[in-house]
């Protein structure tokens, strides 16, 4: 058997392994990484029409985004943090950054059809986060008053 073949098959046992509820798994960084609010927002926003309409569901086509789109469209992230989820979204196969030689560089972000099938779980968790809101803020609220 050579070496590849050993590799390949040593990581084909694992996938059969991979366990999150197991401790040392190493699915629970990958789940860590994007059960992030800024992984779920950016993977959100590079599959909508970059406006803040309300009702706005991110089915659109994947489309490339600049950095400076998504720091608009992204209200509150900071530049490091927007930066750090860029480079372990690109780290992770999610997404792709395209720079091209202008004066100035341009630099885009796009889903790659890995990040395209995460947007999919990802866009029902923002829609039932926003269609949900009142009924936890409410929840909230009565377990509160109960507990003070």
């Amino acid at each position: 058997m050579t070496t590849t073949a050993a590799a390949a098959g040593k990581r084909a046992q694992a996938k059969v392994e991979y366990d999150a509820f197991l401790a040392q798994c190493p699915s629970r960084k990958l789940l860590d990484r994007i059960a992030d609010k800024w992984v779920t927002l950016v993977l959100a926003a590079l599959r909508s029409d970059g406006s803040h309409q309300f009702g706005a569901d991110c089915a659109g086509e994947p489309r490339p985004m600049r950095y400076s789109q998504l720091s608009r469209l992204l209200a509150g992230v900071s530049q490091k943090m927007l930066t750090q989820t860029l480079r372990s979204l690109e780290r992770d196969g999610l997404i792709t950054r395209t720079v091209v030689p202008t004066v100035p560089v341009t630099v885009t972000y796009e889903l790659t059809d890995l990040g395209v099938s995460l947007h999919e779980v990802i866009r029902g968790l923002k829609g039932w986060a926003e269609t949900h809101m009142d009924d936890v803020l409410a929840n909230r609220a009565t377990y509160d008053n109960h507990v003070a």
